[in-house]
């Protein structure tokens, strides 16, 4: 085992998976600790940061010798627990080629998100804004159909087995099924997400309706003091506006 950070960046690779760009910035700049690296070295950054800091962050590897890799990655603690992850990588081939036999462990499928790696990182904050999206739209429907006599247990059943069978409705159906909103992954990652989503979207000159939407749902489940809770809490403020308690 390691006993300090930098030992860990004297290997073939090194894997990071710091919470956001302030942490990394923090950890591995702030303290000089990237320019410690072996030369050759490929860090595969599994975060879900900025699409402008991973721009950044390549130009700093660039300099200092280190190959660059993006692999942020989807699914929830279970799925990571069983290696089945999806890894999004993007980077040169060469590195990318070689750090392909790790990725291949920790998950199920590595999707080729090209060169770039700020475009692994916009396509994992678009994944991460559409499952809210897809969490708002179910309490929306619930509303609507609960208030005409059809219970949420038989319309979950009806759209996931019809139009809506993928696994984020198949996960946050349950939870809004029982309004229960254990963490799997926090509001307050999700709030984060969001808010790279809608910084991306502004440096490309546009504006996303919905995901203003569900951003704010979101902040106001942290704002709420619910921000260790699951994400899909967002459901609890549309379904049961005053009920959202810890």
């Amino acid at each position: 085992m390691a006993q300090t950070p930098a030992q860990t960046l004297q290997a073939d690779m090194a894997f990071t998976m710091l919470p956001d760009d302030a942490a990394i910035r923090s950890v591995m700049l702030d303290t000089g600790l990237l320019r410690q690296a072996r030369p050759g070295l490929v860090h595969v950054v599994s975060s879900t940061i900025s699409v402008a800091f991973a721009r950044e962050l390549a130009e700093l590897h660039r300099l200092a010798d280190i190959g660059f890799v993006a692999a942020p990655v989807l699914g929830r603690p279970d799925v990571a627990a069983r290696g089945e992850l999806n890894v999004l990588a993007a980077g040169a081939p060469a590195p990318l080629e070689k750090v392909k036999p790790a990725l291949d462990v920790i998950g199920k499928c590595v999707w080729d998100m090209g060169e770039e790696p700020s475009a692994a990182y916009a396509a994992k904050i678009a994944c991460n804004m559409m499952i809210t999206m897809a969490i708002e739209a179910m309490a929306e429907a619930v509303v609507l159909t609960e208030a005409n006599g059809l219970s949420r247990e038989r319309f979950f059943e009806l759209i996931l087995g019809t139009l809506f069978g993928s696994r984020p409705y198949h996960t946050y159906s349950r939870n809004i099924i029982a309004n229960e909103y254990q963490p799997g992954f926090k509001a307050t990652l999700g709030l984060k997400d969001l808010g790279l989503a809608s910084a991306a979207v502004e440096q490309a000159g546009r504006a996303l309706p919905m995901l203003a939407a569900v951003q704010g749902q979101m902040l106001e489940v942290v704002e709420s003091g619910m921000g260790e809770r699951d994400w899909s809490a967002i459901a609890a403020l549309t379904v049961q506006p005053r009920g959202l308690s810890a």
